[in-house]
Parts: structure tokens; C-alpha cells; sequence
């Protein structure tokens, strides 16, 4: 009966070891009788509690260890006493229950309810305490109780500790403590203890992966939690030979277990610590609730996601960790353990495992412009609330700065270098692919996979170069955006404009109207008929269907002083050079905004030009751009109009008899030489401004950015050395615009107020003509009694057309005086406000640009005459 291998009692249902003597090896000195005794004893003991007591219902028992053992043991077992049989009443068996559990969204999750606890089996399964046992059956027992605690369960004499719960989640992930039962010799405890770390380990490591792979953690975390249960598959490889190495090697003890799970001890070492740092980065080991902020963090994405019908829910932390936050922890670690070659090679491996999913969505977007990001782990985000459609609404450029955006948060390092050039090739490549430019059905082939593969940097550079071209050729070569360009020139900036005066002309009847009763559709139908008339420069323009009509009942001043004064969350887009939009989207605009009564506003104060730009051309001049371009139509249109009207009024000084008549009276002639000097004065100063607006700001401004776009569209076709780019050229046509509505005193406060009222006074003294031909008569002895028939029939006809029908009026000697009190007020207002501009441009120009000294020396002209300067003025064209 000797044997070398240790000696265990065969079960009768084929199950554990028994719990008293199955682990007690041959010793010395013992006869056989003695052991078969004890057999005898164990048999019965056994008979009771096979039948109750189970390891796990989770995993599979270990019947096959205990046949492969009894076959190396006597068949002959003798039958208990029957006189012992019938005293002993077998106790109620121990029946636990396993029961399934609901499903997760980790689809690899287990559905069995956790094994009850060892503490709560009855003390009738207690096995044999350990002090009763020897030195060696000690050393089986442990070591058979260790091969089941490495596989997660509890073994008969090493249990968890009594504070931990397996039925928490939380303890779960750290990690179960174990006890061992008193009695254990004190030199294998300590080699126990030592290796009850990796137990710790495992469990902590496969609660991990439930929790990760749930589907709100993303495709990166899955790949990761993949690569991880191919080491958990490989331990549990391990942990089955290490069993048979128990069950076939009788030379296999404590030491020998040890010393085979040292580089696996490692191993799980590494993946629990990586664990924890991404639990702790999910917030799911964090007992801090007094963050405020764990609510509102995220209200941004919440709300997107509800946009797009993909709520996230069910995430049970206050952040999540995944995608590239997850990368880059993972690089982080890698970085601090570059020292240990074991701990390189697993996070390298896991690294390159977990980088897959991520790649592909980077390759996806570099090479087909779309993004398949289902769980929002991506670097790039897109808003599909903001439609392409909407683009002619759009005032605050948000389809191109909006729509795709970086999430700073989730950029792995690898990609921290090339972040811009990631966005804007996909984005430059969304765009062509819009347009049917990119085959989107086509695989991609021979695009690295991994962060690892050393073409990684050259596939991003590649891309972008390739995006950048491909949308360049599309903008500059197949929608023709120089061609557009200057067309919008020509319509906007009054360039070669006759097509427009004659416009004016035919529409002036329905521009002297208030805004609010003007006809549009009739503007629209005489505005057709001009672009259309043969020989005009606008009957070339292929494009001349795009331009359409419009009213804009807010007074220029009052529109750019909303801009220019804006406050609130917009304030920034607002004072940069592209930020000028729609004054209805900014938030608080200054309380001294408001310039002029906007409910007076005329036809020729509120006209203004739309143009309907296709895509892609309307990424370049958006609705915002092209509100730029507005103001300074509106701009130019004003000083246009109020030459007109100066022109008007010089012609009627120039060819009415009442102005021209010398009058006896010297005062009388006096006033006229006065008012004539006024009218020259504001005449020059409009005419000025306009050249100035004109041919040294918008002309020299708009040939350099031509000259940028010919070098654009000649570079070099080399994908890989790109010379401009797309968001180049954007930024060429915004500066443009900046520059010119900086330029033209657009977008300074006191420069907008002081014209403003400049050219109010200039406008309402040229409206006022008509009244003052009518006040000459009054004051005039000579008009108002003619003693000549001819001078009479001429006053008649001039005063019939100045008083509309009404009755002449009668000789008034004290109208001279208010006339020179009236025009001395018109003259006060000028001449005081053109100082203020003068002065202010004078500072401006040494502070900030040196254009504003020309346009000073151009208005100085305009302050000659004044006072009484204007008495001596004699001999002068229009003066006598």
C-alpha cells in the first residue's frame, strides 16, 4: 500500500478531497492498519458532506483530479459501521441557490449570481483545523485551497476577509483581502500571503473587465479589455498546468508553485495598477460627491447627444475615460516603466491591442472625411445639428468653425503634435466628399493600424496634403472663386458701377420712401432690368443671377455700433477681425449704441445687396463674410447718396434764379457766398472720404489678396509640400475685409459717432435746399417785389417749384437774420465735429495705423472757408 504520492480517501460521489484526512501524506513509523483506520473513519464523514458541499457553481469541478488521484489508490474501502450509521442522524443539507442575473451591455459579462460565502456554510463542512494536521498535509492543503483561490473562489482554508462584500461592485474592483484559518505553520504563511497578491489581482482584473466592456466605455476600452482576457485566458493555461503538476508530481510543493508564478505575479501586478488608474479616471473609485461641477461638466455633449438621438446613459461615474484619454494613459505608463523590460513589453502589447479601433476611425477620417464614433471617444467631434442647409443663416461661421471640433480632453500624445492637421484634413476632405469628390465606398489598403507602425505620422502629413489640394482645386479650379470674387466686387464695392446709378435713377421714387413701404419686388424686377441692359459691365456677369434685394431697416451707425460695443458671450468673435455678424445673435449691446432714430430711415439708408453663394463657395464667403461685405456697400452707398445730393444742391445754386440773383441787400449776398463755401466744404469732404474708401483702401487691399490667390492657384501640385492651405486663403479674405472696415472707421466707436453726424449734418443741410431758396425769396426786397416782368416770371417759376404750389411769400426784412442764424448753426456742427475727426484721426494714425495721415490730409481741404473766411471768398466758381 506504500506509495510515494500522498494518499486521498476516495469520495463516493465524486467530488472534493475529504475534509478531515484526505491530506494526510505517508509518514514514517504509521503501519497500515493505522491508516486504513482512518480511511475507515473518513468514509463515513464523506458520506454526509459530498452531497451538500460545492466549490463554485460557476466553474467546473474537480471530479477529474479526484478520479485521476483514485487511481492510484486502493479500490478496497471497507464499509462504515453499521452501528455508527444508525446513531448519526444526518443534518439538513446545505442547498445554495445559483440564480441568473440580468443582462449588461458587456456582452461577454457572467449571468450566475456570486458563490455564497464559506462563512456561511454550515460547521458541519468546517474542515480539520490546520493544528491537527502535519507539517506536509498542511503544505497539500494550502496548496490544493491556492489553485482554486487563483481562479477567484474561496478555498476550505483560505477564505475573504470578513469586511469584503462580493455582491459590491466597488469591492470587487479593488480587489478581495484573504485570511487564512489559524494554525498554519508560520513559514508557509508567509509563502501563502506572498502569493495571495495575485488572487487579489485576478479577481480585481476580471471585475475590471465587465465594468469596461460595458458599451458606454467605446470601442477603445473593448480592445483593451480583449487584449487583456487573451493574459487572463493564457494565466488560466498556467493555473490548469500548475494543477497537474500537483496531481502527477509528488515533488511538486509550496516553493516550486511560488517560484512558476513569480512573471505572471508580475504580470497581474501591472494590469490591477493599470486598472485602477483607469477606474479611478471614470470616477468609479471615487468617494468624493462634493464635486459640483459633476453635473453641468458635460451639459454640452448631454445636450448634442439628445440632439442626435444617441443619449448616453447608464455610465455610473462622474467622467468617462476612453478613447484617447485611455491611449495616453496608457503611453503615460509606459513612459514611467520604461525601466522594466516585463512591464514595457505587456503595456507595449497592450498599447498597440487597444490603439486598433482608434486607428480606424483616424483613418476613416484622414482618408473619407466622415467620422464612425458611436460612443464619442474620437479627438474629432461632430455637431449634426448643424446642417449644411443652414449655411445662408449661418452669421457666426458655425458649419466651418463649429461643426467639426477638437475634444481636448481625449487627444492621445501620439496625435498632440498633428491635432490641427488631423481636424482640418478631414474637414477639408468632408467638404470634397460633399461635393461627390471622395469615393467613400472604396477600402482603405496599406494605412497603418497601429500607433506603433512608423508610418503613423507620415499617413496624417499625407492626408492633410491631399485634403488640402483636393478641396483647394475644387474651390479655386471647379467653382471658381476668383471669378466669384470679383463679382461681388463689382456689386458690393460699386466697382465700374454704372449698372448701379442707373439703378438709383430708375429706383428713386421708391427709395425716398420710409424702409418700411418700400416695394422689394419692384426694386428686385428695375435691379434685373439694369444687370441685363446690353453694354453694361454686369450684363457679362455669369453670375448676376445671385444678387438680390433687400431691406435693412437698422440705420448703418446703429448697426456697427451694436457690433462694435457688443458685450456678452460673443464679445470675442465680435471684436476680432471676423467676428462682425448679425447684431441680433450678439447678447448685450452697449446702452449708448444707438446713433440715429432708426424709425426715420429711408429707402436710400436701408438698401442693401444679398448674394446667394453655392456651397463650397460658401465656406469661403459665409453669411458673416458676406455681412462685411454689406456694411461696406452700405457705406459707400451712403456717401454716393449724399454726393448726389450736393450735386443736386450745387446745381440748384448753380441754375436758380434766387441764387443767382445779386441782391442790393449785401447781407443777402453775404449769407449766399457763406452757404455756397458750406456746401463746397461738405462737398469735398464727402468726395474725399469716397476716394479715400475707395482707391487707397479697398483697391490696394484687394489686389494683394488677388495676388495671394494666384500664387494659390499656381503652387506646386507636390501633395506633400503644400504652400498654402484652405484656412490660408480664408483667413487672406477676412483680413481683407477687416483691414477695409478698419480702414473706413468701421469699427471704431468715436470715429463711428463723429461721421455720423458729420454726414447727418452734411445730408440734412443738402435736403434743406429747397426750403432755403424759398426763405432767399422771403428775405430778398428784389424776389419778393421784382419790378422787371422777366425777373418776375422767372421768381414765379422758381418759387412755384421751391413752395410746391403754394401761395409766394411776402417780403420779410427779419428773415435775413434767422437765415444766418440757421446756416451759422450748419456751420458750427461741421466745422466743430471735422475738427474732433481730424484730431482723432491724427491720434489714431501715430497709435495705431499711418493710413488715417492721408485721409487727414485729404479732410484738411475741407476747413478751408470756414467762418469768415467764407466773406471774402469772391470770384470763385458758384460764389458769384
Amino acid at each position: 500500500m506504500s506509495s510515494s504520492f500522498p494518499h486521498r480517501a476516495p469520495s463516493t460521489n465524486g467530488d472534493r478531497r475529504s475534509s478531515s484526512g484526505t491530506h494526510a501524506r505517508k509518514q514514517s513509523g504509521a503501519t497500515t492498519s493505522e491508516r486504513r483506520t482512518d480511511r475507515n473513519h473518513t468514509t463515513t464523514r464523506e458520506t454526509v458532506t459530498v452531497r451538500t458541499r460545492t466549490r463554485s457553481p460557476l466553474k467546473h469541478s474537480s471530479d477529474s483530479r479526484v478520479n485521476r488521484k483514485r487511481s492510484r489508490e486502493p479500490e478496497a474501502i471497507p464499509k462504515s459501521d453499521e452501528k455508527e450509521s444508525h446513531i448519526e442522524e444526518p443534518p439538513k443539507p446545505w442547498e445554495p441557490q445559483a440564480s441568473l442575473i440580468s443582462h449588461t451591455s458587456a456582452p461577454l459579462a457572467p449571468r450566475i449570481s456570486v458563490p455564497p460565502l464559506a462563512s456561511t456554510a454550515p460547521k458541519t463542512l468546517e474542515p480539520q483545523p490546520l493544528n491537527q494536521l502535519s507539517l506536509e498535509a498542511q503544505e497539500a492543503a494550502i496548496l490544493e485551497d491556492l489553485l482554486f483561490v487563483f481562479m477567484g473562489f474561496e478555498g476550505q482554508y483560505i477564505r475573504y476577509v470578513d469586511i469584503y462584500n462580493p455582491l459590491e461592485e466597488k469591492d470587487r474592483l479593488v480587489g478581495p483581502s484573504f485570511q487564512i484559518l489559524p494554525g498554519l505553520d508560520p513559514s508557509l504563511r508567509d509563502l501563502t500571503t506572498s502569493m495571495l497578491k495575485m488572487a487579489t489581482h485576478y479577481i480585481a482584473i476580471e471585475t475590471f473587465l465587465e465594468v469596461q466592456s460595458r458599451e458606454e466605455y467605446g470601442a477603445v476600452n473593448h480592445a483593451l479589455c480583449a487584449a487583456v482576457r487573451k493574459l487572463l485566458k493564457d494565466y488560466l493555461i498556467l493555473i490548469a498546468q500548475l494543477e497537474h503538476q500537483d496531481l502527477t508530481n509528488p515533488t511538486f510543493t509550496l516553493h516550486v508553485l511560488n517560484l512558476h508564478t513569480k512573471p505572471t505575479s508580475h504580470m497581474l501586478l501591472q494590469l490591477y495598477t493599470l486598472g485602477l488608474e483607469v477606474l479611478r479616471a471614470n470616477s468609479i473609485l471615487d468617494d468624493d460627491e462634493s464635486d459640483s461641477l459633476s453635473d453641468t461638466e458635460n451639459f454640452e455633449n448631454i445636450l448634442e447627444s439628445l440632439r442626435d438621438g444617441n443619449p448616453q446613459t447608464g455610465i455610473p461615474g462622474k467622467k468617462v475615460c476612453k478613447g484617447g484619454s485611455v491611449l495616453g494613459l496608457i503611453t503615460r505608463r509606459l513612459a514611467a516603466m520604461s525601466g522594466d523590460p516585463a512591464a514595457r513589453e505587456l503595456l507595449t502589447t497592450l498599447l498597440r491591442e487597444s490603439s486598433r479601433p482608434y486607428m480606424a476611425m483616424l483613418n476613416e477620417w484622414l482618408h473619407h472625411g466622415g467620422i464612425k464614433d458611436p460612443h464619442a471617444e474620437f479627438l474629432v467631434k461632430e455637431q449634426k445639428s448643424i446642417k449644411r442647409e443652414r449655411l445662408d443663416q449661418d452669421y457666426t461661421d458655425e458649419y466651418w468653425e463649429k461643426r467639426y471640433t477638437i475634444r481636448k480632453d481625449v487627444v492621445p500624445p501620439q496625435l498632440e503634435a498633428v491635432t490641427d492637421k488631423v481636424l482640418l484634413a478631414g474637414k477639408y476632405l468632408n467638404v470634397v466628399r460633399e461635393c461627390g469628390g471622395v469615393d467613400i465606398s472604396q477600402d482603405l489598403h496599406d494605412v497603418p493600424t497601429t500607433f506603433s507602425d512608423p508610418r503613423f505620422l507620415d499617413n496624417v502629413n499625407s492626408a492633410y496634403a491631399f485634403a488640402n489640394s483636393s478641396l483647394m482645386r475644387l474651390l479655386l479650379t471647379t467653382h471658381a472663386l476668383p471669378a466669384r470674387l470679383r463679382s461681388l466686387k463689382h456689386y458690393f464695392f460699386l466697382d465700374r458701377s454704372d449698372f448701379f446709378s442707373y439703378f438709383l435713377e430708375l429706383g428713386a421714387s421708391e427709395l425716398k420712401k420710409p424702409a418700411k413701404n418700400v416695394n422689394i419686388g419692384k426694386l428686385q424686377s428695375l435691379l434685373d432690368i439694369v444687370l441685363r441692359q446690353p453694354g453694361s459691365v454686369a450684363a457679362e456677369d455669369p453670375y448676376k443671377e445671385d444678387v438680390k434685394v433687400d431691406m435693412n431697416e437698422t440705420h448703418l451707425a446703429n448697426w456697427l455700433m451694436k457690433i462694435v460695443n457688443v458685450q456678452g458671450m460673443d464679445v470675442d468673435e465680435a471684436n476680432a477681425a471676423g467676428g462682425i455678424g448679425n447684431p441680433s445673435n450678439y447678447l448685450t449691446p452697449a446702452p449708448t449704441a444707438i446713433v440715429t432714430d432708426d424709425k426715420d430711415i429711408i429707402g436710400f439708408d436701408a438698401l442693401v445687396l444679398d448674394y446667394a453663394m453655392p456651397f463650397p463657395l460658401s465656406l469661403v464667403v459665409s453669411r458673416v463674410t458676406l455681412t462685411r461685405y454689406q456694411l461696406l456697400f452700405r457705406y459707400l452707398l451712403n456717401l454716393r447718396h449724399l454726393e448726389t445730393l450736393l450735386t443736386n444742391s450745387w446745381l440748384d445754386h448753380s441754375k436758380v434764379q434766387s441764387w443767382r440773383h445779386r441782391s442790393r441787400d449785401p447781407r443777402i449776398e453775404r449769407w449766399k457766398r457763406r452757404a455756397w463755401t458750406l456746401r463746397a466744404r461738405m462737398l469735398v469732404f464727402v468726395q474725399q472720404l469716397l476716394y479715400y474708401s475707395t482707391s487707397e483702401v479697398i483697391e490696394p487691399n484687394w489686389v494683394a489678396l488677388m495676388g495671394r490667390l494666384s500664387s494659390t492657384a499656381e503652387q506646386d501640385e507636390d501633395a506633400n509640400t503644400p504652400r498654402r492651405t484652405v484656412d490660408e486663403l480664408m483667413k487672406d479674405h477676412v483680413d481683407f475685409l477687416a483691414t477695409c472696415l478698419k480702414e473706413c472707421m468701421l469699427t471704431n466707436s468715436k470715429l463711428l459717432k463723429i461721421n455720423s453726424r458729420i454726414i447727418s449734418t452734411c445730408t440734412m443741410f443738402a435736403q434743406y435746399t429747397a426750403s432755403l431758396t424759398r426763405h432767399i425769396v422771403a428775405a430778398d426786397p428784389d424776389l419778393s417785389a421784382p419790378t422787371d416782368a422777366s425777373t418776375a416770371a422767372s421768381v414765379n417759376s422758381t418759387l412755384s417749384k421751391a413752395t410746391t404750389g403754394k401761395v409766394p411769400p411776402a417780403h420779410d426784412p427779419t428773415k435775413i437774420t434767422k437765415l444766418f442764424d440757421l446756416l451759422k448753426k450748419y456751420e458750427d456742427n461741421f466745422s466743430k465735429h471735422l475738427k474732433i475727426l481730424l484730431d482723432t484721426l491724427n491720434y489714431l494714425a501715430a497709435t495705431e495705423t499711418v493710413v488715417f495721415l492721408s485721409l487727414c490730409a485729404r479732410l484738411s481741404t475741407a476747413s478751408v472757408g470756414s467762418g469768415a473766411e467764407a466773406d471774402i471768398l469772391v470770384g470763385v466758381d458758384g460764389f458769384t
